[in-house]
């Protein structure tokens, strides 16, 4: 069994939802063996999850680690340094979505142009790095997803429209109502996982993109959103996107954080011989019902459901129905020399933020933006 030495830069939500899948894949013998991050809970986190070594940053984790493999589970204005740095340590790199994003003022006329220089610089990198690079989108990787994306190579059927949706009550990271931190609201925060697997199950580059946006909670009294976790500073908590692909079929994805009752994710794909609903969550497998929740505040529903209360819908295998566990076997497979690239490579990362920042240029401009 091949053993692969991995150092995580956070220690956050993501990477928590990637410590506990490394544990799930097969084949290879991941060890991690140190955790980068300056936050105070990087101790405990290390702690929690037998990781040897802790340090504050990523240069100073690879002064002292003989890495094979760096993985990136910081806020995403961190994401393209922590890149190319690891890349020029000798190490493959996988990396949390979104991949990067522009970071100034969300008014910015040319952000679409600024994020797309640094994208090409990027580029560059992984390239002559000679490693290998995982853009970590989950919905790539979901089985729902996978299991489309054969049957449309079973049957040759042509793809009419996809329609893609990430949505819930908002996040409760401080960081997610700064477009400072993020380079957006939920179209990059959420619309990007949707937005993603529409693109590798099309497989083909988009013409012309339609977006509208919003902020609906500031404007909300302190009652009327009591429910809702969102509180945007100055980032959407609503987006709509349509896309035009370069064949000329359609495609939409909706990202919010306004919506109750736990995680919105799916995707649909339309075809001239059949349609695909991939349900990511919610789970139907197992159906619950309770009257009196109190006893059942540590017990994992799903996931930003508000209450457990009355008939809930319970995920059973989370980590593999929405795709964490594939993303790490991919990539290991892939640092291991056993497999030439990954599913989620960064030709789709960067037609992601391609895409999602000619979707903010539309929504700032109020117009089709073609690329």
């Amino acid at each position: 069994m091949k053993k692969l030495k991995i150092g995580i830069c956070g220690s956050g939500f993501a990477a928590e939802l990637h410590v506990e899948a490394y544990r799930l894949t097969h084949g290879y013998e991941p060890c991690i063996c140190a955790v980068a991050s300056p936050s105070q809970r990087a101790v405990e986190f290390a702690e929690k999850h037998g990781i040897p070594h802790t340090y504050t940053s990523l240069e100073e984790m690879l002064d002292h680690e003989r890495l094979d493999l760096v993985d990136i589970c910081t806020p995403p204005n961190l994401h393209v340094p922590m890149i190319k740095t690891a890349l020029a340590a000798g190490c493959h790199v996988i990396c949390e979505k979104p991949l990067t994003g522009w970071f100034g003022d969300p008014r910015t006329p040319d952000m679409l142009e600024k994020v797309t220089g640094e994208l090409d610089s990027l580029k560059s990198a992984v390239e002559q790095s000679g490693k290998q690079f995982c853009y970590a989108e989950n919905f790539v990787y979901a089985p729902a997803v996978q299991k489309s994306r054969r049957l449309l190579e079973a049957t040759g059927d042509k793809v009419l429209f996809l329609r893609g949706e990430e949505s819930h009550s908002g996040s409760h990271a401080p960081h997610a109502a700064l477009w400072s931190a993020n380079g957006g609201g939920s179209l990059i925060r959420q619309g990007c996982h949707p937005l993603t697997a529409l693109l590798y199950l099309k497989g083909c580059g988009v013409r012309s993109v339609i977006c509208d946006v919003g902020s609906l909670v500031p404007e909300l009294t302190e009652e009327e959103r009591r429910n809702i976790h969102a509180r945007p500073q100055d980032v959407e908590d609503l987006a709509n996107l349509l896309l035009t692909f370069e064949d000329g079929t359609k495609g939409s994805v909706t990202a919010g954080d306004l919506i109750l009752g736990g995680v919105r994710n799916s995707v649909e794909v339309f075809t001239t011989g059949g349609v695909h609903l991939c349900n990511l969550s919610q789970s139907d497998q197992m159906r619950v019902y309770h009257v009196d929740d109190t006893k059942l505040q540590n017990e994992s529903f799903t996931e930003k459901v508000e209450t457990r209360r009355g008939w809930q819908s319970i995920f059973l295998d989370e980590s593999y129905a929405r795709g964490y566990v594939g993303e790490l076997q991919d990539i290991l497979e892939c640092a291991a020399g056993d497999k030439a690239t990954p599913e989620s490579d960064f030709a789709l990362a960067y037609e992601t933020i391609r895409v999602t920042y000619a979707a903010y240029q539309s929504a700032l401009e109020g117009k089709r933006v073609t690329l």
